[in-house]
């Protein structure tokens, strides 16, 4: 059993220290250093506001900022930024953590003593009874910063039980709401305030690209919630912990690596953005990094992950997404559909936000043809959560067949009833569509991390992208007439990129990994 380590020097004022990080200065000349992603690297020190303008519109992207640092200035953060390391090795050291070699406890005992050390019934014990019979544990961290982080943590759950039934107990938390204390943990509500105001968000996102900003502000965080992380992660005592989101590597890692917990811990990275990726996403410690895309596995490699930590599997998906779906007309049986009339989906996530009503009412009239008196389609609109909007809906007196619901739980159904789909970009929602063979209509993104949806839809050639719901309906009503060809490459193009099994592609490379480290020497915290 290892001696634990007495520190003691008090690191400086953390506060004193970050006052320094004022050295920066703001240049809004053009740097010709750029990506040609249009993200500074991953080691710069410039800042780019990058968008799909420059996809859509067909002009070039111009850069609204930049952040310089003078050679002088970039020795000065790397001092800073050791620093930094060494008042969170400080703080880290003395967090009580035991993770796996804590024994099991019933109620609401943390593991802990009464002193705040953990326990050890030996100095090797098995990660949580690998050979006792009990289950493994598996941490998924997440954030309710949008409906996508929490699905694919479900999504992982799911898959889970539905291979190895009671060999593993998973557990879902918000890292964030859950164990760090304010104003950390309001975290899921500063996400909804920004992303209503999109230009604070834009910002926001950017601003934090460059390594120099996001780093130092992961380091200064762990100062403060480092000790309540600790606990809240060792309450479960896992074998593996997954990340599903941007903001939940850095801090953990930071405590694992001050803990000699690395090679014991499983810590894994399920990245749930399609294309445009922060670079958060990305840290070398991890023990696998799983990327839904080539393009995010190449922007893996930039960042430093070796090709054995990176594996292509796919986004995760709700297992019921790869089951065999029913007949089209049994489904729009089901759900009060017409049978026979093409059918559109139109949905704007778990909120029910974008422009719904409007592309809602303009559909009824453009898929009603005046000449011969009958619709040409339908329409079923999923408002999710938002009840004015379905009760607005259901009052109107419709032309054609609208079948409005509000939020569902077969999300598989409802799109296997359907003939396309339109949708923010959101990339959940797209590679379920996939799945289902929908050709997309993409009708909005978040400025950031789905603004590179929006030309993976289009220019693999299942979507398109239009913010006018006239010409929205317009698309779809040319779908059900004269271009349904069209529409039927599309899907197509769709059943083709689609990853239907990459959620349990994911749960047996991580049963494997865990496998692999089932029997390893105990650390001993105290």
């Amino acid at each position: 059993m290892q001696p634990s380590s007495v520190t003691t020097q008090e690191p400086g004022n953390v506060f004193g220290f970050v006052s320094k990080l004022s050295h920066f200065a703001f240049d809004s000349t053009f740097n010709n250093n750029l990506n040609s992603d249009g993200h500074s690297s991953i080691l710069s020190n410039y800042l780019y506001f990058d968008g799909i303008g420059s996809w859509v519109g067909g002009k070039k992207s111009t850069v609204v900022g930049s952040l310089s640092l003078s050679s002088r200035n970039a020795s000065r953060i790397r001092k800073l930024f050791n620093e930094f390391n060494k008042i969170v090795k400080f703080h880290c050291e003395k967090t009580p953590i035991g993770f796996a070699s804590v024994l099991s406890s019933s109620g609401d005992d943390s593991g802990l003593r009464d002193d705040g050390c953990s326990v050890l019934e030996d100095e090797r014990v098995h990660l949580n009874g690998a050979e006792s019979g009990s289950p493994k544990k598996v941490l998924i961290l997440m954030s309710d910063t949008g409906g996508g982080h929490r699905a694919s943590a479900e999504a992982i759950k799911a898959a889970f039980n539905e291979e190895f039934g009671d060999e593993y107990q998973v557990f879902v938390t918000d890292l964030w709401t859950d164990h760090t204390p304010w104003p950390f943990n309001q975290l899921p509500r500063s996400y909804s305030f920004l992303v209503k105001h999109g230009p604070l968000w834009k910002m926001t996102y950017y601003a934090s690209v460059p390594r120099v900003v996001h780093q130092s502000n992961f380091a200064l965080q762990s100062t403060f919630i480092a000790r309540e992380v600790a606990k809240g992660l060792m309450k479960y005592q896992p074998d593996i912990i997954i990340s599903v989101h941007p903001l939940m590597q850095h801090v953990p890692l930071r405590i694992l690596r001050a803990k000699d917990l690395l090679k014991k811990i499983v810590f894994t990275t399920v990245i749930t953005d399609l294309s445009t990726c922060h670079p958060t996403w990305f840290h070398k410690l991890v023990t696998r990094c799983y990327c839904p895309t080539e393009e995010v596995a190449k922007r893996a490699v930039k960042a430093g992950l070796q090709p054995s930590q990176i594996k292509v599997f796919g986004l995760p998906v709700r297992p019921s997404f790869v089951k065999h779906v029913r007949p089209k007309d049994v489904l729009r049986r089901e759900l009060g559909m017409d049978e026979d009339l093409p059918a559109v989906l139109l949905m704007g996530g778990g909120e029910g936000m974008g422009p719904i009503e409007a592309t809602a009412r303009v559909l009824g009239k453009t898929l009603y043809d005046e000449n011969v008196g009958e619709p040409i389609g339908q329409v079923l609109v999923i408002c999710g959560r938002n009840k004015k909007l379905a009760n607005r809906l259901l009052s109107i007196d419709w032309k054609i067949p609208v079948q409005v619901k509000g939020f569902v739980t077969k999300m598989e159904e409802c799109m296997g009833a359907c003939d396309c789909i339109i949708t923010k970009a959101g990339p959940g929602t797209i590679a379920e569509a996939m799945i289902r063979g929908l050709p997309i209509i993409l009708n909005d993104y978040i400025a950031g991390q789905e603004a590179g949806n929006v030309p993976f839809v289009v220019e693999n050639g299942f979507g398109k992208f239009s913010k006018s719901p006239k010409e929205i309906a317009n698309i779809v009503a040319q779908w059900f007439g004269p271009k349904a060809d069209e529409l039927k490459v599309m899907s197509q193009n769709a059943l083709r990129l689609a990853r239907p099994d990459a959620v349990f592609k994911i749960v047996h490379d991580l049963h494997e990994l865990v496998r692999q480290k089932s029997f390893v020497p105990q650390f001993c915290s105290t």
